[in-house]
């Protein structure tokens, strides 16, 4: 019996060894318990980044051609004036203004109406208490203006198009009224924003939207866009 057991221990052993020899050509010790980086499938290849929501660094995609149609431009081809277009029961004037605007007082009863609130405006780098009895004072204004863009290329959309582009708070800032209107619907070479911090911004802005919607830009104004961008 002891002859027998003698063996068996032997027996036991050789395997124990050869087990061990062949975690250690594996790389692995049999006590190491630490856990194992799993290798991917293909190293070599890698995943795309993710460019959503980057700001233009040029003028890639638009097209350089001079403005058509600027004479039959009316502003109703673009749908009605701030149209709740994403039926959230507010208009978009006031959704821009409770987007754009801080310490924001709505009308009574309501959540949407906004009646005051201080702007600190892009286009001149000032702060303005915006109160409802004088609207006037904080307008919204389409980056790209609607005329603009009609004469860049809108004037082929159909009505729907125009409407949500009208609509489109990508393309909109509630700003100081007197700037908005000295802006009108002038590009980006006849008009910036005096408030040269913003000058970046503005132009990649303008950029974006032209992109967004496959608009034009005459040589000027590409220019001016492509001088702004080179200052970001």
């Amino acid at each position: 019996m002891a002859k027998q057991n003698s063996s068996d221990t032997s027996g036991l052993i050789v395997l124990i060894l050869v087990a061990l020899a062949i975690m250690t050509m594996n790389g692995k010790s049999l006590f190491d318990s630490s856990p194992q980086t799993p290798t991917p499938a293909n190293p070599g290849v890698q995943a795309p980044a993710n460019t959503d929501g980057q700001a233009p660094t040029n003028l890639e995609g638009i097209n350089i051609a001079p403005a058509q149609n600027r004479d039959t431009y009316k502003r109703a081809a673009f749908g009605q004036r701030w149209a709740d277009v994403d039926r959230n029961g507010c208009d978009t004037r006031n959704d821009i203004l409770a987007r754009d605007l801080t310490n924001i007082g709505y009308k009574t009863g309501s959540n949407c109406v906004v009646t005051s609130g201080v702007l600190a405006d892009p286009y001149t780098g000032v702060n303005i208490n915006f109160a409802k009895s004088k609207a006037s004072m904080v307008q919204i204004d389409h980056v790209v203006a609607l005329a603009e863009a009609w004469e860049s290329g809108a004037w082929s959309w159909d009505e729907e198009k125009r409407t949500a582009f009208a609509n489109d708070p990508e393309n909109l800032l509630a700003v100081d009224g007197p700037a908005n209107q000295a802006k009108g619907a002038k590009d980006a070479a006849n008009w910036m924003p005096t408030n040269k911090a913003y000058t970046c911004t503005y132009a990649q802005k303008q950029v974006h939207i032209k992109q967004k919607y496959g608009l034009n830009a005459d040589q000027a104004e590409a220019d001016a866009l492509a001088k702004a961008l080179a200052s970001c």
